[in-house]
């Protein structure tokens, strides 16, 4: 097929990959801005805007496709037969969707109608789903609320992270994807309002632990934010970045926030019920850490202080 791509992330790029390696003609990709990146802060091209340059694919970077002709004009002079769209992160006017002989195309890292919006994966974890999934739409003017066409799901595991969780659905959505499109058009099923859920942006402020709540949905934080914007807490006025841990049977009392004990095979911490078992840290500039070399150079982490 003929095919406009719209992505920026590299969940996006797991999908163009798929269509090149099919034998699909992707013509134009329209990608954001190049953006600062990384500790130096340098400005990146986006994943997708890499491996489109590396095929030869024109691409666009608009600002914005609200009142833009020009942008327009070079996607209709395409004559594509769909738009796909994965991870964009701008708005597509109507006018846009409905370009293509086949209109636009999202692949969305939800079983839609759950977790609509920008984080359906960390979301996911956060609610602590037992599945998650892909979902192909035909899309229209909403957010993700257009026809449903096919999806897949795929089991969430126990100590699944946003990352982990990430790259088997970007893996699966460029599988479905390329699998799909040889059978368009096929017939949309309009979305249930049952069900519909929004899973809004992540906001760092969120990564803060709240040692009042259970291990079991402190594990669930730790394991929705890696790897942005990486859990949090606070000893001696110092925020730790947690990149790991595990809820533990260790019964107990203790004021929530108390460490019960500390050794190389982690640091207990009391919580709301339950205790969790921290196991990668990071001083602030410094490295992540097992356990054991986090202990090393961190006298205040002793059996009886607190986190906060």
């Amino acid at each position: 097929m003929k095919l406009v791509f719209a992505g920026t992330p590299e969940f996006a790029a797991a999908a163009l990959a798929a269509l090149l390696d099919a034998g699909h003609a992707v013509t134009l990709a329209l990608t954001q801005p190049d953006r600062p990146a990384g500790r130096g802060m340098r400005t990146r091209p986006s994943p997708v805007k890499a491996l489109a340059l590396r095929h030869g694919i024109e691409v666009l970077q608009p600002l914005s496709l609200k009142a833009n002709p020009a942008a327009w004009e070079r996607i209709r002079a395409q004559q594509a037969d769909a738009l796909i769209v994965a991870a964009y992160g701008l708005i597509l006017p109507q006018s846009v969707l409905e370009m293509p002989r086949f209109g636009a195309i999202n692949i969305h890292a939800s079983l839609l109608p759950r977790w609509r919006g920008a984080a359906p994966i960390p979301r996911a974890i956060l609610a602590g789903d037992a599945t998650s999934g892909v979902t192909l739409m035909q899309m229209d003017a909403g957010l993700d609320t257009g026809a449903l066409l096919i999806s897949a799901a795929t089991p969430i595991y126990a100590r699944d992270t946003a990352a982990s969780l990430h790259d088997r659905l970007a893996a699966l959505g460029a599988q479905l994807l390329v699998a799909t499109l040889p059978r368009l058009p096929l017939p949309a099923v309009p979305q249930a309002a049952e069900g519909a859920s929004y899973a809004a942006k992540i906001d760092k402020a969120e990564a803060r632990l709240d040692w009042r709540k259970s291990a079991a949905e402190l594990d669930r934080q730790v394991r929705a934010f890696m790897p942005f914007p990486v859990a949090c807490a606070c000893l001696d006025g110092d925020i730790l970045r947690i990149h790991a841990a595990h809820p533990t049977a260790a019964p107990t009392t203790a004021l929530a926030g108390t460490l019960l004990a500390v050794g190389k095979e982690g640091i207990c911490v009391a919580c709301g019920k339950g205790a969790l078992m921290l196991t990668e840290l990071q001083k602030p500039g410094g490295k992540r850490l097992s356990a054991a070399q986090f202990l090393t150079g961190c006298a205040a982490m002793r059996t009886g202080a607190r986190l906060e």
